[in-house]
Order: C-alpha cells, then structure tokens, then sequence
C-alpha cells in the first residue's frame, strides 16, 4: 500500500467520525433551539389567553373555547403553578391523518375560576424545516468532505514531489553514471536527510565500483602472461624424449587446467566489460546472418553426432548489438545445443522478428530454472570442460540490451527462447 493512501486512509478514519459527530451536534442543536422557539411562542400566546381571560372574569363571564389548536375550559382541579410542554401525536380532522404536535397544558386560577388551557401548534412545518437543513447540512458536510480530500491530495502531491524525484533518479541509476547523480536539496527536513544519505552512498557505490572495475580488469590481464608463460613451459617439457608415460599425462592434465583457466579469464573478463558498457553500439546487426555463420562454423560437430538441424526464419531479427556480443550469444546458445545433445538427435531453431528460440535434445534431466543462468553453476553432469559461465554471459548480454530470456523443457527437448522485453 502506497504511503500517502495509507496516510490519507487514517485521515478519513479520523474525519469522519468528526463530521458524523459534528453533523449529530448541529441536528440536535437546531432542533432544541427550534423547540424552545415554539415553546416560547406557545407560553406568549398562554399569557394572552390569561390577560382576555381575566377581563371576561371581571365582567363575571366563565370563557369556553374548544378548536383543534386551543381549548380552554373550566375544570375541577387544582391549579398549576407551571405549564407542562410536550410533544404528542394527535389525530388531524381535517386532513385525516395522524399529525405531530407540540402541546401546551397549564391548569390556571382566574379570579376563582380553574381553567385547564391546552394550546397545540403543529409540527409540521418544523419538521419539514429540519428536513430541510438537515438535507443542506449533508450537502455541505460531504462538499466539505470532498474538497478537504483533494485538498490533502493535491497537498500531498505537492509535498512528495522531491521524494518521487529522488525514487526516480534511483530507479534509472547506472553504476558508470553514478558519479553524476546528485540528489538536490530540498525544503523538508526529512527529505535533505534522505537524499544527503544518498549522496554518500551514491558516492561511495561508485568508489566501489571503480575500484572493482580496475581490480578486474587488472586482475584478468595480469593472469594472461603467467597463464601463457606455464602453458608454454608445458608444451616444453612434453617435448623432453626422457618422459615416462606419466609424466606425460600429469603435465597433458595441468595444460588442460590451465587451458580452462584461460577460458574462465577470458569468460570472466567479457562480463565485466559488459558490464563497463564497453561494448555499446550504435549499429544493428543481422541475427540470420549470425546464425548462418556459427551453423557452418559447427557444422563438423552436427555432423560427428549426426544431429538434424531444422531452421525456420519467418523474419530476420535486426539487433542494435555489438558484432562480438552477436557472435557470443549464438555460440553460446548453439554450441551448448550440440554439446549436450545426443547422437541422432535434433536441433529446432525458430527466428522472426523480436523472438528466436533454440531448441535440442539431450538426454539430460530439466535444469534448475533459478540456477541456470548463474555463474559457475553446473548444469549438468557432463560439464567438465565447461566454465560454467556461458549462460551466464547470454543473460548479461540479454539484461543489458532490454532482452528477456526463458527456458523451458519439456517432452525430452531444452528451449532457450530470447524476446524483447
């Protein structure tokens, strides 16, 4: 969950239950003011009734009035020192139907006569007068509600705005480039903390890096020489007509370790300049004609293991590649068809634009997916003379050219198909 929809979540745990309350505290506010308003309207017109009804007394009149909002009338009860206010239900004759009324009862003495006074005043206008704020009140609340979300996600958008730059900039980070990436400085404290963090490591990453790169490089030519000096030293002491059988093949067995240990150097030294980008072009290469080269070029070992090549080009993929990254992505893939497939076997090669999928088979079991693209890994049981590191320099140049590579097995073949991302 992003953070500013977590953060705007427990904003609205946090206002609604505010503008609930606030709603339930202004509804009963407006409805008590508008009770104690009619109430006072219903005792002001009481205290009219008591005035005419003690100048009838004067003149030595009893008064009877009987309507549906008013009845006074004589009484055998003691009078009330207060009214009583109450809201009750009444039935309305006139449109035949139950109807609310807030009713007015006191028990008075005027000059000697008891008078029950009942004044009921309808509520049907009242009611309709909450109805109707209540409604605005809603309107309002939600308006209000609406407006303070956008107004904290606009907000929000704002005020996050450095860090999605800083996220961006992380993102798209390359380790050449790293030098040149710098975090700016910002108006929120948290955020200068953030990206001064970033800075250092970002500078440090790239010490790193460059320390690593030359110790690589360094190292994968310094081994060259003493490589080639004990390989030739080898190749010496098996010309020496005093070796026994041996001898001979401890020192055929060391050129052969040593041999490996070449290609490994040399394996080795391809990824990190792959990695360094040294290989970056501009031009675009024909992948067809790639094929064809390496089909001719291993066409003695198809051969010896009499192996059946079916080609099928729909279409001819044009890579922005450089020619020696081209010529180690087909060899890798195609030499490993040969090398672990079995005789009268076959290899099935599928090109068209933006997909080419080799597929052969071998009698080896299905390969670890989660181990068959790492370095030195064993993918099999026959990988003696292997460095282990073919498929690892196919992925390196499949990640650093927006390619994607699969693998899959299945009904005795092994399918290595490569697709742009």
């Amino acid at each position: 969950m992003r953070l500013l929809t977590k953060t705007t979540l427990y904003f609205l745990a946090a206002l609604i239950p505010l503008l609930v309350g606030a709603g339930f505290f202004v509804y009963a506010r407006f409805n008590s003011e508008l009770n104690e308003r009619m109430d006072q309207e219903l005792i002001t017109e009481e205290i009219q009734w008591i005035r005419y009804l003690q100048s009838q007394a004067e003149v030595g009149s009893t008064f009877i009035l009987r309507t549906p909002e008013i009845i006074i009338t004589p009484v055998n009860a003691q009078a009330q020192k207060y009214p009583s206010i109450e809201t009750t239900t009444g039935y309305d004759a006139e449109e035949n139907r139950p109807q609310t009324f807030r009713q007015l009862k006191h028990i008075i003495d005027v000059n000697n006569i008891v008078y029950l006074i009942t004044i009921r005043k309808s509520q049907e206008q009242r009611t309709a007068l909450v109805a109707n704020i209540t409604r605005i009140l809603l309107l309002v609340f939600l308006v209000l509600f609406v407006v303070t979300l956008l107004i904290n996600w606009l907000i929000s958008l704002s005020v996050w705005k450095p860090f999605r730059r800083s996220l961006e900039k992380i993102r798209h980070a390359e380790l050449q480039k790293m030098e040149t990436m710098h975090f700016e400085e910002t108006n929120i404290k948290e955020f200068n903390e953030l990206n001064s963090s970033l800075n250092e490591m970002s500078n440090k990453i790239h010490s790193d890096y460059i320390n690593m790169k030359e110790f690589t490089e360094n190292a994968a030519h310094e081994m060259q020489t003493p490589v080639a000096v004990a390989q030739s030293k080898l190749e010496l002491l098996l010309q020496d007509p005093r070796l026994d059988g041996k001898q001979a093949e401890y020192i055929v067995q060391a050129s052969e370790a040593l041999t490996q240990l070449n290609k490994i150097n040399q394996s080795l030294l391809l990824i990190a300049k792959i990695d360094n980008h040294q290989y970056d072009t501009h031009e675009y290469i024909s992948l067809s004609m790639v094929l064809n080269k390496y089909i001719g070029l291993f066409e003695e070992y198809i051969n010896n293991k009499h192996i059946k090549v079916e080609i099928n080009v729909s279409e001819d993929w044009l890579l922005k590649m450089h020619p020696l990254l081209a010529d180690s992505l087909v060899s890798n893939l195609l030499g490993n068809a040969i090398k672990y497939n079995f005789t009268n076997g076959k290899i099935l090669i599928s090109l068209r634009q933006n997909y080419f999928k080799i597929s052969n088979t071998s009698n080896q079991g299905v390969i670890n997916r989660k181990e068959i693209f790492s370095r030195f890994s064993r993918k099999n049981d026959h990988a003696d003379t292997s460095t282990g590191l073919g498929l690892a320099i196919v992925k390196k140049i499949c990640d650093t050219h927006n390619l994607q590579i699969h693998y899959y097995a299945e009904e005795g073949l092994h399918d290595f198909i490569i697709e742009m991302k």
